[in-house]
């Protein structure tokens, strides 16, 4: 696709999807009909919004260069849960009939990828021949950190603009989200499909599929994601020296200094907040959780930080 095309396709209203096949997520299949586009769960990465996935290392991924993220036990008990959460979702919506979905194209884009957990259609319409309207994305999360009160869109970002890219593909104008936080608090949210926000997302879907077909390597950042993906991309070891730039010396230098400085003034805090809690369980200010302290063996095990540097910026 030209330059000029990837333009145009961006900003023009979708004509509607086409069903590139029904494929177990994960699975080689799954892979290879993403493999050149991007989908729901990747267009994040492409915003640099996802805590998962840089920029950087997806780009590698879709050129070949790495292999596939490897499953991870969230990813393995999030699918696990996603049946259970979506007949959750049908046994308190009788007003719906909840069915699994295909993995969509775009026309005229064909690089907008959609694979969302589930369509809803009407009770009334037996023959599922309304136009699919709604959505259902069925989600796992540890805690509640960055999702909002129930019922509303707040839910987080990444997750936000998986739903919109969804509702993009499929013209669909409403995303159910129900997510199971602790494996004991269910919860349902919902995201309205958003033009401006849409657009947002079909632009940098078109630019980033432009610098792939260009060749054009986005910048180092400091994203896990990125190091693990620069840490992979070499074979081998050559006995040889690099000669690298100053600047970057003294960067390097200055960043391990300011590294050694913060590692030394969390472990004051940590010791200062483990110290106020006592036998407590959840450091609190101001009604907003800061940190909790898990036990083992009756004794403090860890004290986890209630955000991560990722939704703290």
């Amino acid at each position: 696709m030209t330059e000029t095309a990837l333009a145009g396709a961006s900003t023009a209203p979708a004509a509607g999807p086409t069903v590139l096949g029904w494929f177990q997520a994960g699975s080689p299949e799954w892979h290879a009909a993403r493999a050149a586009g991007i989908g729901g769960s990747e267009i994040a990465a492409v915003l640099g919004l996802s805590p998962y996935e840089s920029r950087f290392s997806l780009w590698h991924r879709k050129k070949g260069l790495l292999a596939p993220v490897d499953e991870t036990s969230v990813m393995y008990w999030g699918k696990k849960h996603e049946p259970t959460i979506c007949d959750e979702f049908a046994e308190r919506h009788p007003e719906f009939k909840v069915a699994p979905s295909p993995t969509y194209a775009t026309i005229g884009r064909p690089w907008q990828i959609a694979n969302p957990d589930r369509h809803l259609w009407p009770a009334e319409d037996p023959r599922f021949l309304a136009p699919i309207e709604e959505l259902l994305e069925a989600k796992t999360s540890r805690d509640d950190e960055g999702w909002g009160e129930e019922g509303t869109d707040q839910i987080p970002v990444y997750y936000r603009a998986q739903c919109l890219w969804y509702l993009d593909v499929l013209r669909a104008r409403r995303c159910h989200v129900a997510v199971l936080i602790g494996l004991s608090d269910y919860r349902e949210y919902v995201v309205e499909y958003d033009e401006a926000e849409a657009r947002v997302l079909r632009e940098a879907g078109a630019e980033f599929v432009r610098t792939l077909a260009a060749g054009e390597r986005p910048s180092i950042d400091g994203h896990t994601a990125t190091y693990q993906a620069i840490r992979d991309l070499p074979e081998g070891l050559d006995a040889v020296d690099v000669e690298i730039p100053t600047v970057l010396r003294d960067r390097w230098y200055a960043a391990q200094d300011a590294a050694w400085i913060a590692e030394d003034e969390l472990t004051a805090c940590k010791s200062e907040l483990l110290d106020l809690i006592g036998t407590g369980q959840r450091a609190m200010c101001e009604r907003v959780r800061i940190a909790t302290r898990t036990v083992r063996d009756g004794r403090t095990y860890q004290l986890l930080p209630a955000r991560t540097r990722r939704t703290a910026r």
